[in-house]
């Protein structure tokens, strides 16, 4: 008769605490509530309500920031004449919607020449509300990053560019365009204001969804002493994802990528392998 393996008491121990650890790491991955930092859906057809019910999850919806646009009057007192540029700058939809919303006000002619630069390629088609887009010079973020959007400005480094940016604003590419000798004006058209999240961060939310730096922000000015303590964490947008890591989050989801364009996409992929798990 054999005799029975013995195996060491330490080896033992180890195993269970690894069984322990990967069982502690599969009930954190476990998603039952996201907090969507952004506005309710006008519509019930939203693909985030098909999530919501394809995997029985609490979807909440909060803006942590609102978005006011500076008045035609505020605008002038920058002295930005828009007929002497060659070129302008996009990094959001909010700058595409409120540069055209201060040109309509001062009844300003965008010239048919101008040519516009987009942070990513729905930043660029979204300028089909405001121009005739096959008839103009309109360029892209290959990756959607600010280094991808200055690679494709450095090949144009003789136009005249307008930068839209906030009120409160840190920019890496109007330090590329100083670094590059390059002409440009920055056009401050709209400020972000932080709303009032305390009461909506008293429930305990298994993951927390950011589409700006500033609601990342809007997060530490209300709560400086905040700790993620296994709360997920998705981010929309390269300056996003680099305001969530800067604070030393731990980042879960990142978007655009190349098999997840929008933030449902991401989701969608993240939960279908959280059910696997």
């Amino acid at each position: 008769m054999r005799a029975p393996k013995i195996v060491p008491i330490n080896l033992i121990m180890a195993k269970a605490v690894s069984s322990k650890k990967k069982a502690v790491e599969k009930k954190e991955l476990k998603v039952n509530s996201i907090l969507i930092t952004q506005p309710r859906p006008e519509t019930e057809k939203s693909p985030y309500f098909d999530l919501a019910k394809k995997y029985e999850i609490k979807l909440d919806f909060h803006p942590f920031i609102r978005v006011e646009g500076l008045s035609g009057k505020e605008f002038r007192k920058q002295r930005i004449d828009i007929a002497e540029y060659t070129a302008i700058i996009f990094t959001s939809r909010y700058a595409v919607d409120h540069f055209f919303r201060i040109c309509e006000e001062l009844k300003i002619k965008v010239s048919q020449d101008m040519k516009y630069f987009c942070i990513t390629e729905a930043v660029a088609l979204y300028l089909q509300k405001f121009i005739l887009y096959r008839k103009r010079k309109v360029f892209f973020s290959a990756d959607g990053s600010n280094q991808g959007l200055m690679d494709v400005i450095g090949k144009h480094k003789n136009e005249k560019y307008i930068l839209p940016v906030t009120d409160s604003a840190k920019n890496d590419i109007a330090q590329y365009l100083i670094k590059h000798a390059i002409k440009y004006a920055e056009g401050t058209l709209y400020r972000m204001v932080s709303n009032d999240i305390a009461t909506v961060m008293k429930h305990a939310y298994d993951m927390i969804v950011f589409f700006s730096p500033f609601s990342v922000q809007t997060l530490f000015d209300h709560f400086p002493a905040f700790k993620q303590n296994g709360t997920m964490i998705g981010a929309f947008g390269p300056t996003t994802s680099k305001a969530v890591e800067d604070c030393g989050l731990t980042l879960n989801i990142k978007a655009p990528a190349p098999n997840t364009p929008s933030m449902v996409s991401a989701l969608e992929l993240f939960l279908a392998k959280n059910k696997k798990n």
